[in-house]
């Protein structure tokens, strides 16, 4: 279905917005709003730009880059706070992972246990 890398969703701080891919529009409502509360308070933290993206094999990556003239980007900063993502939200992010894998990848959810 798709070819390379596909975004879930992402934040900026640059335009203080939130994309939300409407391919996944059939997550719950509550899932995809911990996404929202989730990507919006990493960009005000530490500014830049948030994607969450898929991998060809259905690996959930969170991505951040910022603009090269911005020196208000916590490099250092995002890093850990990704690693807090992946730690405190792992449940989360373990769900919509598999949700991929079942319903985008077709892979048989008891081969996922």
């Amino acid at each position: 279905m798709y070819q390379d890398k596909v975004v879930l969703c992402a934040s900026s701080a640059y335009e203080r917005k939130f994309y939300f891919n409407d391919d996944f529009i059939t997550l719950p409502e509550q899932i995809r709003q911990e996404l929202q509360i989730m990507c919006v308070l990493f960009t005000e933290d530490v500014g830049g730009i948030l994607s969450l993206e898929f991998e060809e094999d259905g690996r959930l990556l969170l991505q951040t880059k910022a603009d090269e003239e911005d020196i208000l980007y916590d490099e250092i900063g995002s890093v850990l706070k990704i690693k807090e993502i992946q730690r405190t939200r792992k449940e989360l992010l373990e769900s919509v992972e598999t949700y991929y894998k079942v319903f985008f990848l077709d892979e048989d959810p008891s081969n996922l246990l």
